[in-house]
C-alpha cells in the first residue's frame, strides 16, 4: 500500500495520534516526566541530572516520533519537521523551566504563558527561515493536547463537584458567555475572537479558548491574543479578589466558589485559594473543576452552531445540510469525548491511576509546544494592531460582567 493511501485529514490524524499515546499509556508505556521544579539559581543543578536529562530526553524522543507520525499521515513534508521541531522543543523547555520556578508557581503563571513569550520574541527579534517556518503547526499540537485533555474530564467526578458548584457554574457559564457574546456583536468584534472571548471568559480560560479555536478553525493569532489576556488579567485578580474578600468580611466557602468562578486559569485560581485558606481553596477547587467539565459539552455546542451556520460572507449565512455539518465538525471534539467515556466507563480505577499522571504531564508539554508555535507564528505589531482594541476592551467588561455575577450567585449559594 502506498503512502498515499495511508494518508488522512489532520482532523482525523489528531483523534488516531491523541489515541495511539492513550493506548500505549494504558499498556503498560511510562511517559517520563522531568521535573522542572526550582527555587533558586542554585536550585536549577538537580534539573540536570542524569536521570532527569533522560526523561527529557526519553520525552523528547516520544514526541518527535508522534510528530513525524503526523506529518506522514497527513502528506506534510517530514523533512521541515525533523529540522524545525527540535528547536520548538529546546524553546519550550526553556518555558517549562521559567514556570517551574516557585516564585512564578505561587503567582499561578503557566507554561504556556512563557512558551507564548519567548515564540514571540524570537519570532519577532529575528528572521526566521521559510523553512522553519513550514514547519510550524500550532493547530496540529494543540488538538493532540486537548484529545488527551479528554482523559482528565472524568464524568463520574461531576458528583465530587458537588451539586452547588455545579449549580453556580451552569449559571455563571450561561449568564457570562450570553453576555459576552452579545457585547462583542455590540462592539462589532470580528466572528472568530467573539467565539473565543465569550468561551475564554465564561468557561475555563485558556483551555476554553483552545478547545473553542480548534472547533471553528479559528486564526492561531487572534488565540494567541485572546489566551495573552486571559493570562494577564488572571495575575491581578489572583492577587486582589482575596483581599476585597477579606476587607468585605466573606466567609471562606463564599470566597472560594467567588475566585473559582471567576478567575480563569485553574493555576491560579489554586494560588489565590491558598492566599486565603484551606477551605477556601477547596470549594476554588471544586467550583473550577465544574466549570471545567462543562468545556467537552461547551465545544461540542460551539462546533455545531460553528458548522451549522457558516462563517457569514456579504451578510449571507450559509445553512449546510447534515452532510456538509459532519464534514466541517471538529473531530477533535469526538476524541476528547471519547477519551473521557474511556476513562469514565472503560478502564478500571487502578488503570487510570496509574496512567493519568504521565498522560497529564505530556499534555500539559503539547499545550506548551503549541504555544512556543503560535509565538514563532505570530508578529508582534499584528498583535497589538489598532484593530485589537475593541476585543480587548470587550474582555475587560465581560470579565467585569463574570466577577459580580460570580459574586452574586456565590453570595446566594454559598454566603
Amino acid at each position: 500500500m502506498s503512502l498515499a493511501k495511508l494518508r488522512i485529514t489532520e482532523d482525523w490524524a489528531v483523534v488516531v495520534l491523541g489515541f495511539t499515546i492513550i493506548f500505549l499509556a494504558t499498556l503498560g508505556m511510562q511517559i517520563p516526566i522531568p521535573d522542572y521544579k526550582w527555587s533558586n539559581s542554585g536550585a536549577l543543578q538537580p534539573l540536570f541530572t542524569a536521570t532527569n536529562s533522560l526523561s527529557m530526553l526519553y520525552q523528547f524522543v516520544f514526541v518527535y516520533m508522534i510528530v513525524i507520525i503526523g506529518s506522514i499521515i497527513t502528506g506534510k513534508p517530514v523533512k521541515h519537521q525533523l529540522l524545525g521541531f527540535p528547536i520548538v522543543f529546546v524553546l519550550t523547555i526553556v518555558a517549562l523551566l521559567l514556570a517551574g520556578n516557585a516564585f512564578m508557581n505561587e503567582l499561578g503563571l503557566e507554561a504556556v504563558i512563557f512558551s507564548l513569550l519567548i515564540g514571540l520574541i524570537v519570532g519577532n527579534l529575528f528572521k526566521l527561515p521559510q523553512w522553519f517556518k513550514d514547519s510550524l503547526n500550532a493547530e496540529l499540537l494543540v488538538k493532540i493536547g486537548l484529545v488527551l485533555l479528554g482523559t482528565s474530564v472524568i464524568f463520574s467526578d461531576i458528583l465530587k463537584a458537588g451539586s452547588l458548584g455545579l449549580v453556580q457554574s451552569l449559571i455563571v457559564v450561561l449568564s457570562v458567555w450570553y453576555f459576552a457574546f452579545w457585547l462583542c456583536r455590540k462592539l462589532k468584534v470580528d466572528e472568530e475572537l467573539t467565539m473565543m472571548i465569550s468561551s475564554a471568559v465564561s468557561i475555563c480560560g485558556v483551555s476554553a479558548a483552545i478547545a473553542t479555536a480548534g472547533a471553528i478553525k479559528g486564526d492561531s493569532k487572534k488565540l494567541s491574543y485572546v489566551v495573552s489576556m486571559v493570562l494577564i488579567t488572571a495575575i491581578p485578580m489572583m492577587i486582589g479578589m482575596p483581599y476585597l474578600a477579606r476587607l468585605f468580611g466573606f466567609s471562606e466557602e463564599m470566597t472560594g466558589a467567588w475566585l473559582g468562578g471567576s478567575i480563569d486559569t485553574t493555576g491560579a485560581v489554586v494560588a489565590s485559594g491558598s492566599l486565603v485558606g484551606e477551605r477556601a481553596l477547596e470549594i476554588s477547587t471544586i467550583v473550577k473543576f465544574s466549570q471545567n467539565v462543562l468545556l467537552g459539552v461547551a465545544a461540542l455546542a460551539i462546533s455545531i452552531y460553528w458548522t451549522y451556520r457558516g462563517t457569514p460572507k456579504g451578510g449571507h449565512v450559509e445553512k449546510p445540510g447534515l452532510g456538509v455539518i459532519w464534514e466541517r465538525f471538529p473531530k477533535f471534539v469526538l476524541g476528547f469525548l471519547a477519551a473521557s467515556l474511556l476513562f469514565s466507563f472503560v478502564l478500571d480505577a487502578a488503570t487510570v491511576n496509574q496512567v493519568k499522571a504521565g498522560i497529564k504531564n505530556i499534555q500539559g508539554l503539547w499545550f506548551a509546544l503549541a504555544f512556543t508555535s503560535i509565538g514563532l507564528e505570530t508578529n508582534f505589531k499584528d498583535l497589538l494592531a489598532g484593530n485589537n482594541a475593541k476585543p480587548f476592551w470587550a474582555f475587560l467588561i465581560a470579565q467585569s460582567f463574570n466577577v459580580l455575577v460570580t459574586l452574586a450567585v456565590a453570595w446566594w449559594l454559598f454566603g
